[in-house]
């Protein structure tokens, strides 16, 4: 008997698998029965083999590493405190705080939290040179590894001004701060805008390279790790080898600045496929996001609640959010390996067409100006545009299918009772210096046709 059990049998080349696929399609094209064509425009087989494997790209991702991280709107400082110190008890590690007002006790907030396990995320509505230097000088005194996730740029793509007059003054401010701070990291990207408005994944990639390019370009000192938000959706592998593509043309595009610091990955799932109606149908699509995220490296991960598009933060969506994640990293095994994904033909595939796509595209757009200048142009959010109306001509004709929504939905069913917030695209007229990239979700208009009829 052989030693190995693969010695026992003869190996097989891919010319053969595809004479034996041929075989069993009885004369069906190839081509057409079994290779289809991705937003990306990546033509993705029915197989693939070591025969036709290029050298992979090293990509180092530390799945057993992962945080749970918990998001906290901070309205109440004494509430969040305790909801904090809550979720922490039920199993998060991390957490993410937004806060839109600079006059909320940021010390008081850090000081009721056991800091010394546990990352925080802030995510600041503003940028003010005195509320993060607080920041900074209390992880510095208690040792604490706090990501202060300021996106200038992201600010102007998301709410079409910058977060003080113009544009000068933003950057002055950051690099005030990068200069004056040792302690927290202060510079984030905001991917996940992108991937929510529509755009795909080639340009999820592009235009957060743009986006550090300008930062490298406009602060002279970055000595903490750069932080990439990013949304994941429902395309398995693909989102997988995203992850991983994204984190290989960071760490190309740092070494060329002299950064030497791997960036931090923070995911959530996407609303883009999320739904109003059959919403449990969203905790199966966020659990295979999560999982996405874990294989493709995320340093932390917050996942989305099944109700966050119409009820109020609660506690029942929080724990099972929060618990989808744990059954995952300690009852699935995922806590146990690094580098999942390699030796995986498939994902090493996607990784490297997505990096070299993305690669391309980033460098067309340096040619063209750089990423700020295309921002202020329309260029971007135009792009972003087209491929999100690709994407809906898909939904509406059916061959896009959110389940529950536009295939096999419950006539039944009935939300209008329930809606704690509005989940549709709010319009809000006012002067801004861009049009802003606006997030959609596919659902919206079938949903608000049903609502219409309750």
């Amino acid at each position: 008997m052989a030693a190995n059990l693969f010695d026992a049998f003869d190996p097989i080349s891919s010319k053969q698998w595809k004479q034996k696929i041929q075989f069993e399609l009885k004369g069906a094209d190839y081509n057409e029965t079994l290779v289809w064509n991705s937003p990306e425009d990546i033509q993705v087989k029915p197989f693939y083999h070591k025969d036709e494997f290029t050298k992979a790209f090293p990509v180092s991702t530390k799945a057993s590493e992962f945080k749970i991280c918990q998001n906290i709107f901070v309205y109440d400082v004494q509430k969040s405190i305790e909801r904090a110190l809550d979720s922490l008890s039920r199993g998060a590690d991390s957490l993410r705080f937004t806060i839109e007002n600079e006059s909320i006790d940021i010390t008081h907030l850090l000081e009721q939290l056991p800091l010394e396990k546990i990352t925080v995320y802030f995510n600041l509505g503003f940028i003010s040179i005195d509320f993060v230097k607080k920041i900074d000088a209390f992880a510095k005194k208690n040792n604490t590894i706090i990501f202060c996730n300021l996106d200038s740029i992201g600010q102007l793509a998301k709410d079409g001004n910058w977060f003080v007059t113009n544009e000068k003054n933003n950057f002055d401010t950051l690099n005030l701060l990068t200069t004056t701070t040792t302690s927290i990291s202060l510079i984030s990207i905001n991917a996940a805008l992108y991937q929510n408005a529509g755009a795909n994944m080639v340009q999820q990639i592009a235009y957060s390279l743009g986006q550090v390019n300008e930062y490298f370009n406009r602060i002279e000192t970055i000595n903490q790790p750069i932080v990439f938000e990013v949304a994941v959706g429902t395309n398995y592998f693909f989102e997988i080898a995203k992850l991983r593509a994204l984190r290989l043309l960071f760490n190309l595009i740092a070494k060329e600045y002299n950064h030497n610091l791997d960036c931090n990955i923070i995911v959530s799932p996407t609303k883009r496929n999320k739904t109003l109606y059959d919403y449990n149908v969203n905790m199966l699509r966020t659990t295979t996001e999560c999982m996405s995220a874990i294989i493709g490296g995320a340093d932390a991960i917050a996942n989305l609640p099944y109700d966050a598009l119409y009820h109020k933060d609660n506690e029942f969506g929080d724990r099972i959010a929060r618990n989808q994640l744990l059954i995952l990293k300690n009852e699935s095994y995922f806590d146990k390996v690094n580098n999942p994904a390699d030796g995986s033909y498939y994902i090493e595939n996607l990784t490297n067409q997505l990096a070299e796509k993305g690669l391309a595209l980033f460098k067309d757009i340096e040619a063209n100006g750089g990423f700020l200048k295309q921002l202020n142009d329309g260029i971007i959010k135009r792009k972003i545009q087209e491929s999100a109306d690709a994407a809906q001509e898909l939904f509406d004709l059916g061959k896009e299918i959110l389940l529950g929504t536009n295939k096999h939905p419950n006539k039944q069913d009935k939300m209008k009772h329930d809606l704690e917030l509005f989940p549709f695209v709010k319009v809000k007229p006012r002067k801004t210096l861009i049009t802003p990239i606006i997030e959609k979700r596919l659902a919206e208009k079938i949903e608000q046709e049903r609502l219409d009829l309750e």
